[in-house]
């Protein structure tokens, strides 16, 4: 999954980069507000975190200004501990949640999870492929209905392959989407992925194909209301 990180100072944005890229996602920053919008309103993202004391646009604004034009991007705010007014303004112009500063990762990564389980849904839809089964509301994957244990990181790129079936996916794609960053051509890391998934859920090589000079494809993928 996608997630936009609205923040000026350098340290916190470095901060929650790093841990939610460890987390598993594909992370974006911007440090102002203004850029932030055109960031959430000209490309896909499934969350943000937007800090509300922001140079240009404040975090309320570019809520209230996403919400303006239909733009449902679930939200999550940071806000000063003192600041209550903040909370209510922001909660009022349309964030999905806030959390006080200082605050801790993991209660940041639990919100932020929560919050993406709410857009999806109750009805989240299964991924299924080859006999793998992907759930992005648990987090759980299976081949043949047994579970198999992936890294966040392997977990995002399967999901991402599941997401866009029989669709060849080019390395650079998968770079900017899974991990959030520009494609290196002297860099195999999709490729070393790709052979983990493989050796945990497809042996045969019968699930994900490769496209030569191109990148990698699920062969069929369908998704089934849980």
């Amino acid at each position: 999954m996608r997630i936009l990180i609205v923040e000026d100072s350098p340290r916190i944005a470095s901060f929650l980069q790093k841990g939610l890229r460890e987390e598993g996602y594909a992370v974006v920053t911007a440090g102002d507000g203004d850029s932030g919008f055109a960031r959430a309103s000209g490309e896909e993202f499934d969350a943000a975190v937007v800090d509300v004391m922001l140079p240009g646009r404040t975090g309320i604004e570019l809520v209230r200004d996403l919400r303006s034009i239909g733009n449902g991007l679930p939200v999550l705010l940071l806000t000063a501990r003192e600041r209550v007014d903040d909370k209510v303004a922001g909660l009022d112009a349309g964030a999905d949640d806030y959390l006080t500063k200082p605050f801790d990762f993991t209660e940041l990564t639990a919100r932020l999870r929560a919050l993406l389980r709410r857009s999806a849904g109750a009805s989240a839809p299964v991924l299924r492929a080859g006999g793998v089964e992907l759930d992005p509301a648990t987090h759980e994957v299976r081949k043949d209905g047994d579970l198999v244990q992936l890294t966040p990181k392997e977990f995002a790129l399967l999901e991402y392959l599941l997401r866009h079936p029989g669709r060849p996916l080019t390395r650079a794609t998968l770079m900017e989407h899974v991990w959030g960053i520009r494609f290196d051509p002297g860099t195999n890391v999709v490729d070393v992925f790709i052979n983990a998934l493989r050796n945990k859920l497809d042996p045969e090589r019968n699930l994900i194909e490769t496209v030569r000079g191109v990148g990698y494809r699920i062969q069929t993928a369908t998704q089934e209301e849980r």
